[in-house]
């Protein structure tokens, strides 16, 4: 048993899930504030999206530098206005690729203890090609080699286009968090895109052991969706016995699932060659309902070979009051019978999934067209400065 004097995410750590931390700055990696996650918090891993870049690039000094430099020369006295859409792009790119090529640096010793389980960084493609196969695939491959470092994890989201450029980046042997995954279908569908793509890389004499990847099933957000739904049924009886329910039921539904594809003998041949399973993570695993308990998406879910990546204050909540438990694999079959609950009453597990990642591109775009607005007012007041 774990020592009682661990901290509780190091207890958790002991239990199997690795501990990543939601969110990414320059402030964060270049002054030590990553490193002491690291050291103090058995954090082993972090992920970024637009809009972590969004609160992290809007907010204080430390990208100034570096914005001035790629816009040109400094303190010129030029316009916003001579900045282009694409040019403001270009240097976001710079920016974010410059971060998360630090960053990797930072978690490149655990990578390297944990010989590639954990210590992974990951940077999404542009949110607005999730409807784009071929695009996506060229600008996956595109932020590999920019960021050229083994321990990134390039983000696609896991749309019905998106399934066919995660199967072709993992056959040139490249590793991918595959991103949005709502409903346990569309799961499933991820880990057949990945199992196909390890399939093409080992025909291809390539070699499965370099490739990582996670699936990242976000939590809350379910809770939310459905807990809406629940409250428009009927004000008069609002089916409280309900909300608060699915999102943690479908996870473990999800991890079910997770056990029973990565064994058997097609899993098996490909492990032979040297290939590790598609870990499930969850994401969006803050609590959005202040009458939850702070940590529920993280007591709930706790069990072997999965990964949490939470924001620092869930990590604070948890350092504080967690008590982890191996609970995934408690109540299964309370969870199928939540869903079976829900349909009865008429919300439709399929309708809020379905829309929960229409809405989940949607807001990545809408959080990088707002980071991109906020970048070039920056940029224009740099050069007046």
């Amino acid at each position: 048993m774990p020592s009682p004097t661990l901290s509780p995410l190091h207890r958790l750590s002991a239990l199997g899930q690795s501990v990543w931390i939601d969110f990414l700055s320059r402030e964060a990696i270049r002054g030590g504030h990553l490193q002491r996650l690291i050291d103090e918090d058995s954090v082993v891993g972090a992920t970024s999206n637009p809009t972590i870049f969004q609160k992290a690039m809007g907010a204080g000094e430390a990208y100034d530098e570096q914005m001035r430099t790629l816009k040109g020369t400094p303190h010129d006295g030029g316009q916003a206005s001579e900045l282009g859409s694409s040019d403001v792009e270009q240097i976001f790119w710079a920016l974010a690729e410059q971060d998360i090529s630090e960053a990797c640096d930072v978690f490149r010793p655990t990578w390297d203890q944990g010989l590639g389980r954990d210590g992974y960084v990951s940077l999404e493609v542009d949110p607005r090609l999730a409807y784009d196969s071929l695009q996506t695939f060229r600008e996956a491959m595109r932020l590999h080699k920019a960021v050229d470092r083994p321990n990134l994890l390039v983000k696609i989201p896991a749309t019905k286009p998106g399934l066919a450029a995660i199967e072709d980046v993992i056959s040139k042997g490249h590793s991918i968090n595959v991103t949005l995954i709502f409903s346990l279908k569309r799961y499933e569908e991820v880990a057949e895109s990945f199992l196909r793509g390890l399939e093409r890389l080992v025909a291809e004499g390539g070699d499965p052991s370099k490739v990582a990847s996670v699936a990242s099933f976000f939590v809350s957000r379910i809770d939310t969706e459905a807990d809406r739904r629940l409250d428009e049924l009927d004000p008069a009886h609002p089916h409280d016995d309900l909300k608060g329910r699915l999102a943690v039921a479908n996870a473990k539904l999800a991890y079910r699932h997770y056990e029973h594809i990565f064994q058997g003998p097609r899993w098996d041949y490909l492990a032979g060659k040297g290939a590790t399973p598609q870990r499930v993570l969850w994401a969006s695993t803050s609590t959005k309902n202040p009458d939850y308990p702070d940590t529920l998406y993280v007591d709930e879910l706790i069990g072997p070979d999965t990964i949490n990546t939470m924001p620092e204050e869930t990590i604070r909540a948890f350092q504080d009051h967690g008590s982890p438990r191996p609970s995934l694999h408690e109540g299964l079959a309370e969870a199928q019978a939540v869903l079976d609950e829900l349909a009865n009453v008429g919300v439709s597990y399929d309708d809020v999934t379905d829309t929960l990642e229409r809405e989940g591109v949607e807001k990545f775009e809408d959080s990088f067209r707002e980071l991109l607005d906020s970048l070039a007012a920056k940029l224009g007041a740099l050069a007046l400065a």
